[in-house]
């Protein structure tokens, strides 16, 4: 290695380098300028907060099929909130506090987006390396904590309620993404396994199938759900709440979906493929219902012309996308009406309004 000192370049013990070379102020001025313009050039995309559409509509929201016309805006943009993350996830909204919250897993913290003036700060840290979040009916934040293996619930006094961390005596492995049924209270959540990494989570070993999950509110009794998906991922429930859709991002790589029987599930069946005739076949992530009965999942792995946002019909037909720079790992409604669509897409988090409404809590 060399070093600069009194306009020369010293050796330092780097054997490529065993004589002074001539470094004139010119030069070196030079080259801090071109130094400053790399960094500069690596700093400009966590920089570019803001629209990035330039005429409106913005092709990047793609119609598949008429029925997508009625559920978007042709004069709106696609905003980037956040742009200085490691790998983002989990979105859910606080109707209450008017502010979004996600995880970015990788640097163990929770973000939080304020509606009022678009500030973002960090809201959690550490956070477990988070994954999935949602509220409950009281306002209380639920969380998928893939170090701690565990899903927990933050109490409105800020103390920290573990809500599951084993089944039948066997550890968890990295629950994934969470949903909390209005009706009876009880918490839903997926455990594909993926956390069990220093980057995301912490080495370890699954003592348990990826399966889907039930809490009960009032006993806090822990029900397997299903073990059919390869790697259950995002879900949600349909606006009814008599259906339970679960995204697989293993092979087959599809969204899934059941009839909601009291705390059980029936009738599974595929609900659409990820496949794009053309394109490819990545994976689908998070996924939420609007009110209409349409499944809109965060889309990703192939690359061009598919990451992004899948929209597919209540019959699993894909009817639009929303094409991003990044892959999109998970979405959810928000702001005043719900008609805003918020994004976690891989370093970035992107918003969109909507002519459609969530149909969750969060």
């Amino acid at each position: 290695m060399s070093s600069v000192a009194d306009g020369r370049i010293h050796d330092t013990g780097d054997p490529m380098h065993d004589h002074e070379q001539p470094f004139n102020r010119r030069e070196f001025c030079a080259l801090s300028l071109a130094a400053g313009a790399t960094l500069a050039m690596s700093g400009a995309r966590a920089a570019a907060l803001g629209s990035i559409t330039e005429h409106y509509p913005d092709p990047r929201v793609k119609a598949l099929d008429p029925r997508f016309g009625a559920l978007v805006i042709g004069n709106t943009p696609l905003i980037r909130i956040s742009a200085d993350n490691l790998w983002a996830e989990g979105t859910a909204w606080n109707s209450a506090g008017n502010f979004l919250v996600w995880s970015d897993i990788p640097a163990d913290a929770q973000r939080r987006w304020l509606a009022e003036d678009g500030h973002v700060s960090t809201y959690r840290k550490p956070s477990g390396k988070s994954n999935g979040n949602t509220f409950d009916r009281e306002c209380r934040q639920v969380s998928c904590q893939h170090y701690y293996r565990r899903v927990v619930r933050y109490e409105l006094d800020g103390s920290e309620t573990v809500l599951a961390d084993a089944y039948n005596g066997k550890r968890l492995s990295a629950p994934n993404d969470v949903v909390v049924h209005p009706g009876d209270g009880s918490i839903w959540f997926t455990d594909p396994g993926y956390g069990l990494n220093w980057y995301e989570g912490q080495p370890g070993q699954a003592e348990l199938a990826e399966a889907v999950y039930r809490i009960d509110a009032d006993s806090g009794r822990i029900t397997m759900l299903t073990d059919e998906c390869d790697k259950p991922n995002g879900l949600c429930f349909s606006p009814d709440y008599s259906k339970l859709y679960v995204a697989d991002s293993g092979t087959p790589h599809d969204i899934k979906v059941w009839d909601i029987d009291g705390e059980r599930l029936r009738n599974g069946k595929r609900f659409t493929s990820m496949e794009l005739k053309g394109v490819g076949t990545g994976s689908a992530d998070g996924i939420r219902a609007d009110m209409q009965g349409n499944i809109w999942a965060g889309a990703g792995w192939v690359g061009d012309g598919y990451d992004g946002v899948h929209v597919f019909s209540p019959q699993g037909e894909r009817i639009g996308m929303i094409l991003l720079p990044e892959i999109c790992a998970n979405l959810c409604f928000g702001g005043a009406h719900g008609d805003r669509l918020f994004m976690a897409a891989s370093q970035s988090v992107y918003a969109l309004y909507v002519r459609a409404q969530g149909a969750h809590i969060a």
